[in-house]
């Protein structure tokens, strides 16, 4: 509409910016990248893990899914 192209504000609109709405309905709604870990429901840093794993030569190979496997198995064992 063209109401909402005269006020200025984007498509999320001022709640996301202002931070009246909650922090996890914020991250759903904003646009852009989502982390690995968000993705699958994790806390711990999928990324550094996957890291990790390719610094310390634990294969020839790490496949996509195993970094989050293991991110997922270790918050297991902590919780």
């Amino acid at each position: 509409p063209a109401s909402m192209s005269d006020t200025g504000r984007g498509v999320l609109g001022p709640a996301v910016v202002g931070g009246s709405k909650p922090l996890a309905i914020a991250k759903k709604m904003r646009k852009g990248r989502t982390s690995r870990s968000e993705r699958a429901g994790l806390v711990l840093p999928v990324g550094r893990i996957s890291t990790f794993l390719k610094k310390r030569k634990c294969g020839w190979r790490i496949g996509a899914g195993a970094p989050v496997y293991l991110a997922g198995v270790m918050e297991y064992l902590a919780a």
